[in-house]
């Protein structure tokens, strides 16, 4: 007897490598929005969730953002239901752009549904439906941007959670997947909206890329992705470690909060920019609006400081040095300009 088509066979492989480690009897919550890539994760995990004694549940998420959203996702519900998951969950969603554009804020909501949705579940893992044509997309945005080395180390292939068990598969397989399975995935409009930067990049960058430099350009982005990962999760467990330390050392007699130049000062520029970020975001800086300049200006405070009592950081926020430390306040703690002396 043939076994499946070897698109089917290794987008089950790919469950089945991802949720290895997982007891029999675990809940998994499956992301589905109806295209090629979420169906064919939904319709693997239900096939390997026999052998795994798994229970799946399917959820999907209305944005909202588009004529015939709320039917798009009852028919998700359908499909779901037709493969074979256990549960549906459906739930539809205000997004609120709030300063970060419509696909920030789409995803943000549909993770705070999805940590709803695993947290009324009790759901050991959270499968997302990321091929290795999204990771080389967003290696590609995150060069675009100059957003160092963490952007260009793409998506994560687990967090919280969260796995990723499509990062090393080609959207031709989920498609092809689809197709031999006999579902009719979803198109979504957006994705043809050449409004979006991840739709140029798809539809113009990537094919050119390919045209040009022959094929494999998408399997090389990703492979870049992976090996610049190892080296940020590294210096990011480097820094973890260096600010625990130094906030860990007796407070200054002034009682100056923050980090202390000197030992700053001792540290690679990769390891201290890191500490002096993650300084900012404890302090409340939004993430979104938190860019590189923010943090060589706090970096600034350490190696060119010339007497400038603060700089500017987002979320109404100042860098400090005072007495020997660089530290993150409201801006309310002080008046006056950008660069003012004491």
């Amino acid at each position: 007897m043939a076994g499946p088509h070897p698109s089917v066979a290794a987008t089950r492989l790919a469950v089945r490598r991802c949720l290895a480690d997982l007891p029999s009897g675990s809940t998994v919550v499956v992301a589905c929005s109806g295209g090629p890539d979420s169906l064919a994760l939904v319709a693997a995990t239900v096939h390997e969730a026999r052998a795994g004694g798994w229970r799946v549940v399917g959820a999907t998420v209305d944005h909202g953002m588009q004529d015939g959203s709320q039917a798009q996702a009852a028919r998700v519900v359908e499909q779901m239901a037709d493969i074979g998951v256990d549960e549906t969950l459906a739930a539809r969603v205000t997004v609120d752009p709030g300063g970060l554009g419509p696909e920030a804020a789409a995803r943000r909501a549909r993770y705070a549904v999805l940590d709803q949705v695993a947290e009324h579940t009790a759901a050991g893992v959270v499968l997302l439906g990321h091929t290795r044509d999204d990771q080389a997309e967003t290696v590609l945005l995150g060069l675009a941007r100059g957003s160092g080395a963490r952007s260009l180390a793409g998506m994560r292939r687990a967090f919280d959670v969260y796995r990723r068990p499509f990062l090393d598969l080609p959207r031709d397989d989920t498609v092809t997947a689809c197709q031999v399975l006999g579902l009719d995935a979803w198109d979504d409009p957006h994705n043809a909206d050449p409004g979006y930067a991840r739709v140029r990049v798809r539809r113009a960058v990537l094919p050119a890329l390919e045209e040009n430099l022959g094929p494999g350009v998408a399997a090389a982005l990703a492979r870049t992705a992976q090996q610049l990962r190892a080296d940020a999760d590294c210096l990011d467990d480097l820094a973890d470690h260096h600010y625990d330390r130094l906030l860990a050392e007796p407070a200054h007699p002034s009682g100056a909060a923050g980090l202390p130049v000197a030992d700053l000062e001792q540290l690679p520029a990769a390891i201290r920019t890191r500490l002096l970020r993650r300084l900012a975001l404890e302090a409340g800086a939004p993430p979104a609006e938190l860019f590189h300049e923010h943090v060589l200006a706090l970096d600034s405070l350490v190696t060119a400081w010339r007497g400038q009592q603060w700089i500017d950081l987002p979320g109404h926020l100042r860098g400090l040095r005072r007495d020997g430390r660089v530290g993150v306040a409201p801006t309310d703690t002080g008046r006056g300009t950008r660069g003012a002396t004491p």
